[in-house]
This record gives structure tokens, C-alpha cells and sequence, in this order.
């Protein structure tokens, strides 16, 4: 197999200096190669990647099927294989693509789980004040849920991108692209609580200086700390739903759209690079519309 460990390591390089992408997606990327690589050798097939027909991925379908996988699962690895045949043809390295007919399985669309207002105000209220990292706490989700951000553009976020005055801040998003994202009031009033009572009081490690969360060592926090503190915040008041800090970025952007806020400016703050992936709160908001119709219409 060592014709695909070049072209795989090519691919790595492909993924993260022209597409820009981060660890994680290009782990996700690998791992999807990796698993068809896995099935040539256990189904004993000595085929260099030029040499890998329809009927080949056709079969690997059937193998991961009867390993259990789903089919959202499924979808996702051939999305890597199609990413990973097209970065070969780039490159010259094969002279056609056996993935072009490949057919994903159907999958319904999934929509994203939304919290309601009062939902993310209760676990707001449930935040510890008289601990350290109360004010810190209450900051990171009014900023999640005011301005829509991921997790990872939340942990990076620096002081030196704060616009209080202008009531903007600048994010980096996916692949490194900048995007300017209104700061309400609410929020940037907490970040203020936050660095004037609680930030100026840690000790800062080196390299730390311009990021504007910090644990309590003075480090910048990870994202599975943010995933914590809003399981804990969750626990706290019963709330039944499974919800994660990408929750709060749902929750912001279909509360926009309910609002009657233009797709194509929810577009910009969310920093979607296409606006099918936005359109999926405007099925959220039909979803709401058909609700409230059944639920006050005298004929619903």
C-alpha cells in the first residue's frame, strides 16, 4: 500500500495549506481514506488508486454496511473518497475518477436541535456568580448565543479584536477567513464584567496575552471546557434536550430568521461559505410557522 501512503500524505498537505483546513477536518478527511484502504486489505486487493473501479467502492459500501455504519456515516466517507480522488486528479496522479458515480445513501436532512429564548435564558441565571469563574462563564455564552459563534472561534477570540466602540468584533473562521460580527449590547457588556473583574485578576501565561478567555492558570481554555461547563449548566436546570455550545450558534442564527432577519446577512455572521447551509434555518422557521398556525388558529 505504499503507493497510497504518498498519496495520502499528499493529500494531508493538500487539505491543510491550499484548502486551509483544520486538524479535525482533515483528520475526518484521512480517516475516510483510511477506512477504504482498510477494506482493500482485508478483502485482499493489491490496487494502487488509479486501478480502483465503481465496483470496488460499491462493495466497500456493502462492507461498511454490514459493519453497522449509518447512513449519515456513510455519506461522510464518500464525501472523503470524492475530496481525496479529486485532490488525485488535480495533481495528475490518476486519469479518472471512480467515485464520479457513486451514489451516497439518502439521508433526511437533519435538523439542528434550537433552544428557546427562555431555555437559554434559565441556563444563564443558573451560572454561579460568587465563583471566580462565574462572570467568565455567563460571558462565553452570552458571546455564543449573541454573536453565533463556534466553539473554536470562541476560544480564540482576541482582545485586540474587540471593537466595543464600533460594536463589532472580528473573527477568524474556516480556512482563515476573517469576518467582521456585530456585538450586542448584552454581550459586550458582559465581556466588560468579565475582563474588568475577573480576567485582570489572573496570571497571565506567556503567549496568552491578547486571548480573551482564560481558565484559572491564565491559559486559553479548550473547547471541551466550553462543552462542560454547558453540560454542568444543562444538569443544573433539568433542561431534557442534548446541547452542546454549537446549540447556542442554532439557536442564534433561527432566532434571527424567526425574527424576519435577511438569509443572506445570517449568512454573513454565521460566516457560511455556501447559502444552502444557512437555508437550513428557514426550514426551522416553517417548522415554527406550521406550529403556531396549529396552535392560534381558530381552524389549526
Amino acid at each position: 500500500m505504499a503507493n497510497w501512503h504518498s498519496h495520502i500524505n499528499g493529500f494531508r498537505a493538500y487539505l491543510q495549506l491550499e484548502r486551509s483546513l483544520s486538524s479535525n477536518s482533515v483528520d475526518a478527511y484521512l480517516h475516510d481514506v483510511a477506512k477504504f484502504t482498510q477494506y482493500l486489505e482485508v478483502s485482499g486487493l493489491d490496487l494502487m488508486p488509479g486501478q480502483v473501479e465503481l465496483r470496488h467502492l460499491k462493495d466497500f459500501l456493502k462492507w461498511i454496511t454490514g459493519l453497522g455504519m449509518t447512513a449519515r456515516s456513510q455519506a461522510r466517507i464518500i464525501s472523503g473518497l470524492k475530496g481525496f480522488y479529486n485532490y488525485l486528479l488535480l495533481e495528475n496522479l490518476v486519469s479518472r475518477d471512480p467515485t464520479e458515480m457513486l451514489e451516497a445513501p439518502r439521508i433526511g436532512r437533519k435538523l439542528p436541535v434550537v433552544m428557546s429564548i427562555e431555555e437559554i435564558n434559565a441556563l444563564i441565571q443558573a451560572i454561579d456568580l460568587s465563583k471566580p469563574e462565574g462572570e467568565r462563564n455567563k460571558a462565553i455564552l452570552e458571546t455564543l448565543y449573541g454573536c453565533g459563534l463556534r466553539v473554536s472561534e470562541l476560544v480564540q477570540m482576541k482582545i485586540s479584536n474587540l471593537y466595543f466602540e464600533e460594536g463589532f468584533i472580528r473573527i477568524t473562521g474556516k480556512g482563515n477567513k476573517e469576518r467582521l460580527v456585530p456585538l450586542g449590547s448584552v454581550a459586550r457588556k458582559q465581556i466588560g464584567i468579565y475582563m474588568n473583574t475577573a480576567r485582570n485578576h489572573l496570571p497571565v501565561k506567556k503567549g496568552n496575552e491578547d486571548i480573551l478567555f482564560l481558565n484559572r492558570r491564565g491559559s486559553r481554555l479548550t473547547r471541551v471546557m466550553v462543552f462542560t461547563i454547558i453540560r454542568d449548566l444543562a444538569e443544573r436546570t433539568g433542561l431534557k434536550k442534548t446541547i452542546s455550545p454549537h446549540t447556542f450558534r442554532h439557536s442564534f442564527a433561527t432566532h434571527l430568521v424567526e425574527g424576519g432577519a435577511d438569509l443572506r446577512a445570517v449568512q454573513e455572521m454565521l460566516g457560511h461559505e455556501s447559502i444552502t447551509t444557512t437555508e437550513v434555518y428557514t426550514h426551522l422557521d416553517r417548522d415554527y410557522l406550521r406550529s403556531t398556525i396549529i396552535q392560534y388558529h381558530p381552524r389549526g
